[in-house]
């Protein structure tokens, strides 16, 4: 496993939010009312998620977002500057809300509302916008908590600029041909293959895919094709997981691994431990881990 300290440039486009998180002890069901222990507010959106990810595993990272220009907007911009998330690209909106997502949390696992708010705003021309920025880059992340049509667009310019784009298909949308073919890599959740792909026995999907679909499963588990036989990868937490952001730290890792120039066995294997250090911590963003933690862990693991 290789991690120099040379920067990569990524460029992550997607969704900036705030999370308000209810701690209750079971998921409400229609009609009914249940008791929550506490209220808590976290930051996250997935794009900001990778950003202060990547960020933080030692890449030069800009974010390609939309906040509104409101209090929540103010604290997202002071945390993505404190996490030297380069934000020249973070467009204040002056007609919409700052993104907020919703989460019931408890033992049953999260249910989870999104306002897309100004985060479904962001569009071509802000893409346009950053493009100095895109051309410089190693490496292109997005999401679909924005618009479908501003993802299409953004994978149409990275091939005309013959960038590398990996996306996390959450919240699970149909792909179309266009972005599926060109994706360096495509991280989902296992639930969600039909809905991304079509119709089809999840293992076949995966198999059309080698070494590009990487499928998320449970508490913290990888899976893939690489061309010859299935790969299955398990990483579990010792203590139940928080699981609000794996994916996003997976992704993260599974991005910096692979602009280090290692195996993509690697590659799921460091993306597994960046999203379990994640977990020790509620929130998609105070448990993500710091390049030199994660070089001192990889000299003893691999």
């Amino acid at each position: 496993m290789k991690l120099s300290n040379i920067k990569s440039q990524i460029v992550v486009v997607g969704s900036s939010s705030i999370d308000l998180v209810l701690k209750t002890s079971k998921i409400p069901t229609a009609n009914n009312t249940v008791l929550a222990e506490n209220l808590k507010s976290f930051l996250g959106g997935k794009g900001a998620n990778q950003a202060i990810a990547t960020s933080r595993l030692g890449a030069q990272t800009s974010l390609i977002s939309r906040i509104g220009m409101d209090p929540y907007g103010q604290q997202v911009l002071r945390n993505l500057n404190e996490e030297d998330v380069n934000v020249a690209y973070v467009v204040e909106d002056e007609d919409e809300d700052t993104g907020t997502a919703y989460v019931t949390a408890s033992d049953e696992g999260n249910a989870i509302t999104v306002v897309p708010a100004a985060n479904y705003k962001l569009s071509p021309s802000d893409i346009d916008e950053a493009e100095k920025n895109i051309i410089n880059a190693d490496l292109i992340l997005t999401q679909l908590e924005i618009p479908l049509p501003t993802v299409e667009y953004l994978f149409k310019k990275a091939k005309n600029l013959g960038k590398k784009i990996g996306i996390y298909a959450a919240p699970a949308s149909r792909l179309s041909d266009a972005i599926i073919d060109y994706a360096t890599f495509i991280v989902a959740k296992s639930t969600d293959l039909e809905l991304i792909f079509g119709a089809g026995n999840h293992e076949d999907i995966i198999k059309h895919l080698p070494n590009k679909l990487f499928v998320r499963d449970g508490a913290n588990s990888t899976s893939y094709f690489d061309g010859s036989e299935m790969k299955y990868f398990r990483k579990n937490p010792s203590t139940e997981a928080h699981s609000m952001g794996l994916g996003d730290a997976f992704t993260s890792g599974f991005s910096i691994a692979l602009l280090h120039g290692n195996s993509i066995e690697d590659c799921v294997k460091f993306g597994n431990e960046v999203a379990l250090k994640a977990a020790d911590y509620r929130g998609s963003q105070k448990g993500l881990p710091f390049l030199e933690e994660m070089k001192e862990l990889v000299s003893h693991a691999y």
